[in-house]
């Protein structure tokens, strides 16, 4: 289906996106510093991957999680989907005890990768030299709940109870599919589709504005199977289509009328893909049933991602090229 996009639509993303010049976890933070603004005095922001399996998109993860920390103060970090505690990853960065990698080998699958327990040891590093304000992981409970709106509901809820109990500004770092906002999302391939509402959902019904909706886009590559270009009718074609290689940008600012209404169109699509993917479906793995201006309030976009590194703690960990980011 051929779609046409008004010209002021990426005009107006090449005006206002922020490019990162790095997502090496380890480099200055100095391309990431207009989030402050975007992030403002938010109690939670919500980082959410359109996959799980992409380097780039966790790397990026691991940075907007230093920047919260170190320049926001940002104190309690929420590993969806799993807790940290159980894991000992909480005894790890208070105390230094125990391997994250050997650690995160227990962990549900998505959190098996090398990028998790680097950003794991970089919480330890910073807990070591703030022994007096350190970070701290959300407990979750020990079950969760098998039914999805509930267990949407559940997460919610727990970082709903920490906020109350620390009063902790709180990074919620999971996927994108449970992290946008709205009263009802549908994810796709499901049979029959499923909508309900999910965690970001009943997030912003609690926190209002002090919630900031971050999602990681991404337009092509490998994760870790070939993932080709989005149908021209996904947001994420028109995102990969605009703008530097890799960038930030706040779906807030004020944009002409083509823009607004492309952002706050209720038949938006975006990517969602999960640990399984096939691309003869390629539009069947998608985010439907609301708009990009409902969902996020923040875009992180790279156009082309990598495969994450998998953990394998018998062995060290693999080497990696910095790559660098070309516009």
């Amino acid at each position: 289906m051929k779609t046409t996009v008004s010209q002021e639509i990426p005009r107006w993303i090449g005006r206002h996106a922020h490019p990162l010049t790095t997502l090496d976890p380890a480099a200055p933070l100095t391309d990431l510093l207009p989030l402050r603004d975007a992030v403002g005095e938010a109690r939670v922001v919500a980082i959410g991957s359109a996959t799980r399996q992409a380097h780039e998109l966790a790397a990026l993860s691991h940075r907007l999680l230093r920047l919260l920390v170190e320049r926001l103060g940002f104190r309690s970090v929420a590993l969806e989907g799993d807790d940290a505690e159980r894991l000992g990853l909480g005894t790890y960065i208070r105390t230094g005890e125990g391997d994250p990698r050997a650690l995160l080998a227990g962990a549900r699958s998505f959190w098996r990768l090398e990028e998790t327990a680097e950003a794991v040891r970089w919480i330890r590093a910073y807990n070591r030299a703030h022994p007096q304000d350190p970070v701290r992981f959300v407990p979750a409970p020990s079950h969760s709940p098998q039914d999805r709106p509930a267990m949407e509901r559940g997460m919610a809820d727990e970082v709903i109870r920490w906020h109350r109990r620390t009063g902790d500004r709180t990074v919620y770092w999971g996927g994108l599919a449970h992290t946008a906002v709205g009263g009802a999302r549908t994810t796709y391939p499901t049979n029959p589709p499923v909508a309900h509402r999910n965690v970001g959902g009943h997030l912003r019904e609690h926190f209002g504005p002090a919630l900031v909706s971050v999602a990681l886009t991404f337009h092509h590559g490998r994760a870790p199977y070939p993932v080709p270009a989005p149908p021209p009718d996904f947001a994420d074609a028109v995102l990969g289509s605009a703008g530097p290689a890799a960038y930030l940008l706040d779906l807030r600012t004020e944009g002409p009328d083509a823009v607004r209404d492309w952002l706050g169109s209720p038949t938006a699509r975006t990517r969602v893909i999960g640990p399984a993917f096939d691309p003869a479906d390629n539009a069947a793995f998608r985010l439907s049933g609301g708009s990009l201006a409902e969902w996020f309030d923040v875009v992180g976009h790279v156009r082309e991602v990598t495969p994450v590194r998998f953990l394998a703690p018998d062995r060290p960990a693999p080497e990696r090229e910095s790559r660098t980011l070309q516009a």
